[in-house]
């Protein structure tokens, strides 16, 4: 994932372009998190069940996305001389 970060910071390659090169390199990684959380112990897993694991990384997934929205409003904010 950093070289596809680094290639649009540096050499200002597309970003979307590099965003779903990022996406497919670590997807396999991912999906392999998601299994473990929710796959029975028997198969190595956590047994958190499929629902509760989807249902958990959307939560992190829409905290996430509003965290950097909020901070984004804010920098905006601030650059334009509001508080």
């Amino acid at each position: 994932m950093t070289l596809p970060a680094l290639g649009y910071r540096f050499l200002h390659l597309n970003a979307i372009g590099t965003f779903w090169t990022a996406y497919v390199l670590t997807r396999p990684l991912g999906a392999s998190f998601a299994d473990w959380f929710g796959v029975s112990h028997e198969r190595g897993g956590l047994n958190w069940g499929p629902g509760t694991v989807a249902i958990g990384f959307s939560c992190l997934i829409v905290a996430g996305v509003a965290t950097m929205a909020l901070r984004e409003r804010a920098g905006v904010r601030k650059a334009e001389g509001r508080h």
